[in-house]
């Protein structure tokens, strides 16, 4: 059985894929699975519900959401026990599952196998780590599901944690010389972030490096105008760096193997 939750959440047993029909039956579900082999206490799938305010029966309506998930378990997987595969404990839920058919677990495996590569100077290697990672993703994770604070932090944590493998794999591919391949992608992220210091960089980096000067020094004006109306704040020293260099045609930029100060971490989970 694969469990999804990057993009629609959804078990799957072949070309039969499922998901409760009930809202909260469903939210219960995608809390259980962005947590797959872990302890989700019954307290947390209560505020996940009803936030701070839960109704006197929220004990009986979590029960009642946890059988639906149970009666969809046994009927994609009629020859498990669901009970099995959804354990119950003093103190809430466990949904167990292969981790190779896990997409978050299959993701954060190919993220932290790119980030060591990154950090251990092999660029081939992280760039298709990275590029496994972010193949995972099927569409916006968490698609169908009503979000209560803690599967909204969840969302919030995979956004930035997806950036960061972004950002990074394109840091490795222009050491490898990429700059041409990765030209129109970074455009279109520093497009869609226009505050991200880390794209702007990279992409000012790589117009430099495929001889459009004026148009690396474009994009720092845009992102200095941008930050000062929006946050009132000035680029970072670095990025004030990065122009004087480019000013200066700094012939330090055009090596491919040259690393940035502002070399970017992904983030961890």
């Amino acid at each position: 059985m694969d469990v999804e939750v990057l993009g629609h959440v959804a078990l799957r047993v072949g070309e039969d894929r499922r998901t409760p029909s009930a809202p909260k039956a469903r939210q219960v579900l995608a809390l259980l699975l962005v947590n797959a082999n872990r302890l989700v206490s019954t307290d947390a799938l209560i505020e996940e519900l009803w936030a701070e305010r839960p109704p006197r029966s929220a004990l009986s309506a979590l029960q009642t959401y946890v059988f639906q998930v149970r009666r969809l378990l046994g009927e994609l997987v009629p020859d498990t026990p669901p009970k099995r595969i959804l354990i119950t404990t003093p103190n809430g839920y466990e949904f167990r599952a292969d981790p190779a058919r896990v997409d978050l677990q299959r993701y954060e495996r190919h993220r932290l196998a790119g980030q060591r590569a990154f950090h251990g100077g092999d660029n081939l290697a992280a760039v298709e780590q990275f590029r496994a990672a972010l193949h995972v993703f099927s569409g916006p994770p968490l698609a169908n599901v009503r979000r209560g604070m803690r599967l909204e932090a969840e969302l919030v944590r995979l956004a930035e944690s997806r950036t960061g493998v972004q950002e990074t794999r394109i840091e490795a591919e222009l050491e490898l010389g990429r700059q041409h391949e990765v030209l129109s992608e970074l455009s279109g992220l520093a497009s869609r972030h226009p505050q991200h210091e880390g794209f702007h960089r990279q992409l000012m980096l790589a117009l430099y490096r495929c001889g459009r000067r004026p148009q690396a020094l474009k994009v720092y004006d845009r992102l200095r105008q941008s930050l000062v109306a929006e946050l009132g704040l000035e680029p970072s020293r670095d990025l004030r760096t990065l122009q004087r260099a480019i000013l200066c045609a700094d012939p330090g930029l055009d090596a491919a193997g040259d690393r940035s100060p502002l070399r970017p971490a992904v983030p961890a989970r």
